[in-house]
């Protein structure tokens, strides 16, 4: 889609947060009024006839627009969080990343067979923790998953896309 004013207004901070990374830094999308209104519009737009019943954030920028498009879409909203953040019981995924393992967890009565889902995050660069949350759900057998992003980045290599290789539709808003 790549909203020409999402596109001016996102800030990119090289080398952070490490040499070579070309940080894509959603902060300034969210403080925009004008932004938050294009992002939940074009959100609306794409799932308004697709009966999502619950939208899955991932820790944590993933949490904003999770919950702004669950409001307008009548869904409720289930937290995926780093280890030890829930208080209740818990689901859990681990996966590895480029300097070790890490895990993602949701509470065990978050979602229930007859619920569809979208899973939402701000960025899809490896895919590794939305590949996770994308198990952690499955886990719980509803009727359908889908997984969208603010951000796909392309131009670094990365093809965080590739790890859902048609396990469900993936959208996003921007591509870099």
């Amino acid at each position: 889609m790549n909203n020409k004013i999402l596109m001016e207004n996102l800030r990119c901070i090289p080398d952070f947060p490490q040499k070579g990374i070309n940080f894509r830094d959603v902060t300034t999308l969210f403080k925009s009024a004008e932004c938050m209104q294009i992002m939940v519009d074009e959100l609306y737009e794409l799932y308004k006839d697709k009966g999502i019943t619950k939208i899955v954030g991932i820790e944590s920028r993933g949490f904003v627009m999770a919950a702004a498009l669950a409001v307008k879409l009548g869904a409720g909203v289930v937290l995926a969080r780093k280890p030890g953040k829930l208080p209740s019981t818990v689901v859990k995924e681990s996966y590895s990343k480029e300097y070790g393992v890490d895990t993602i967890e949701m509470h065990l009565d978050s979602i229930n067979e007859n619920d569809v889902v979208l899973i939402h995050d701000d960025l899809l660069a490896t895919g590794g923790t939305a590949k996770a949350t994308y198990k952690l759900v499955e886990h719980f057998n509803p009727k359908k998953i889908y997984a969208n992003f603010i951000i796909e980045i392309l131009d670094e290599g990365l093809h965080g896309r590739d790890m859902f290789d048609g396990l469900c539709e993936v959208t996003t808003l921007l591509t870099t």
